[in-house]
């Protein structure tokens, strides 16, 4: 039993975790409290993703970091390597996956945030940046730490995007929904069933944590 494809999601998905979470306060904060053209724009892009099928996204990687594209050859230029069909790039798909999920969940949970506190905070003088960092995440903070929970599920199933712009390199590039894939095509019943089984348990483990981390303390068996 190879448990190389589990362990590459792994990383992968918790790399890509971290990534989106960062990118995806900085644009809820940014679609929450500030006005600016093109903000209509932006929240639409950002939703695009979740609509778009996965082989059209990671179309659109291909254009955006392959060999052929400025960002491809600067990348080859200063590492030797390319971008694609690199663990990498399956990090990419992964952020690309989960990113704007969850940035949608974290601007709903910043705009339920009580405006007698935004206002509070603002009387007092704290410029935005501060305002949010001290007021607005503290009171959403469940929703925060359960919507990156789930974000992390997206990350580590994520197969249309990663396939498209990482491959299916065994040891290399090859994530566990590419792996159980490759199985089933392959005629490996045994390892398809065991993959699945095991990313279903991690997938029933992440939405219990998640549901545990958005009820209140009070409220828990």
């Amino acid at each position: 039993m190879n448990f190389s494809p589990l362990t590459l999601s792994l990383e992968v998905a918790i790399t890509a975790t971290l990534i989106s979470l960062a990118i995806a306060l900085l644009i809820a904060w940014a679609l929450s409290f500030l006005e600016f053209r093109g903000k209509e724009f932006l929240d639409a892009a950002i939703t695009l993703p979740l609509v778009l099928p996965p082989t059209v996204l990671g179309y659109y990687l291909l254009i955006v970091i392959g060999r052929e594209s400025w960002i491809g050859k600067a990348w080859e230029a200063i590492t030797g390597g390319s971008l694609v069909f690199t663990p990498k790039a399956a990090v990419i798909a992964a952020i690309v996956h989960s990113a704007p999920l969850l940035t949608k969940y974290l601007r709903a949970a910043i705009e339920s945030v009580d405006p007698v506190y935004i206002k509070a905070g603002r009387s007092l003088g704290l410029p935005e940046w501060r305002l949010f960092l001290r007021v607005v995440l503290p009171l959403c903070q469940r929703a925060v730490a359960a919507s990156t929970v789930l974000a992390f599920a997206r990350s580590l199933g994520d197969f249309g995007v990663t396939i498209m712009i990482a491959g299916n390199i065994p040891g290399k590039t090859q994530t566990v929904s590419v792996a159980i894939y490759d199985a089933v095509e392959s005629g490996n019943g045994q390892l398809a069933r065991t993959l699945v089984l095991i990313v279903s348990a991690i997938g029933l483990l992440v939405v219990w944590l998640s549901n545990r981390m958005q009820t209140p303390k009070a409220l828990r068996g």
